[in-house]
């Protein structure tokens, strides 16, 4: 089991009710508020699990610029009652910021046992497998 220090388990504490909020809100039709705080949430968790300097230094690589200024641009549109543009605005920044290790992620999937399943689909293997062999999405 992974050992977590206090501050770490406060950041994923943070980040779950985080999550917990988008989720909800996005299922309450992009309730603004929800929304709002489910962000506020997330974004708060991130620098007591990884660190302060480890979190800068993640969103503000040269390399993922564009991912980070997506990302808190939706979370900016969120808090000023865009919240449709805005999410759609942090999926994609969001996407950009993890492309690399989305094929981890989907091998990762693959071998759990009822979603691999759908990981055998003939479309989707080809898919995986193509993705896998260039390293990531785009």
């Amino acid at each position: 089991m992974i050992s977590l220090t206090d501050t770490q388990r406060i950041g994923a504490g943070l980040m779950g009710f985080g999550v917990f909020f988008l989720l909800f809100g996005v299922l309450l039709y992009f309730d603004r508020v929800l929304l709002a705080f489910g962000n506020i949430l997330f974004v708060s968790g991130l620098p007591f699990i990884t660190g302060l300097q480890n979190t800068f230094r993640f969103f503000f690589q040269r390399q993922k610029m564009k991912g980070s200024s997506f990302f808190l641009a939706g979370i900016l549109l969120v808090l000023l009652r865009w919240p449709v543009i805005g999410m759609l605005c942090e999926s994609y920044g969001f996407f950009l910021l993890f492309k690399s290790s989305l094929p981890l992620v989907a091998e990762f999937l693959s071998k759990i046992p009822v979603l691999g399943l759908i990981f055998t689909f003939p479309g989707l293997s080809m898919v995986l497998k193509k993705f896998s062999e260039r390293g990531s999405l785009v």
